[in-house]
């Protein structure tokens, strides 16, 4: 009988013990915090177009500051689709810098649109995603010229 309870009471403590461990992950900002790092932060990550007429300017930007404490690498930047077209700095972005992701989209697309731009860095978490939105209305017939005159004129 003795060994049963000691046996219990054994197995009661390493299963206590167990439970009492913490076992959640640190948030990804609390290890670059931890660990330093390139930090990439963006005045925003959504740009709407708003409604815009057909061949208008196809051109939005994404600003975004460095405010790790080592260059930031953009090594990748791809648009969800072919009319979507990313432009970013080739060169590191240095602590405290500021910079811009420049997006083209196909205005002659009619209709609303939700695109995204899915970029890769050198940093802890290496993937932002970036959306643009909006409508694109078709442009106003352009008039026929005018009647050439039948007068003596």
């Amino acid at each position: 009988m003795k060994k049963l309870f000691s046996l219990l009471v054994m197995m009661t403590l390493i299963a206590g013990i167990s439970f009492a461990q913490d076992n959640t992950a640190a948030p990804a900002a609390i290890v670059a915090e931890e660990t330093g790092g390139p930090t990439m932060e963006f005045a925003t990550t959504e740009v709407d177009y708003g409604t815009i007429e057909q061949h208008s300017d196809p051109y939005r930007f994404f600003s975004f500051t460095n405010t790790g404490n080592e260059p930031l690498v953009i090594q990748n930047a791809k648009g969800s689709c072919g009319c979507t077209v990313p432009t970013y700095p080739k060169e590191p972005i240095l602590p405290g810098e500021t910079a811009e992701i420049k997006v083209r989209y196909d205005t002659k697309r009619i209709g609303n649109f939700t695109k995204t731009v899915t970029l890769t860095t050198n940093e802890a978490t290496p993937k932002h995603v970036l959306r643009i939105k909006g409508k694109v209305e078709a442009a106003p017939e352009e008039p026929e010229a005018v009647p050439a005159s039948t007068g003596g004129f």
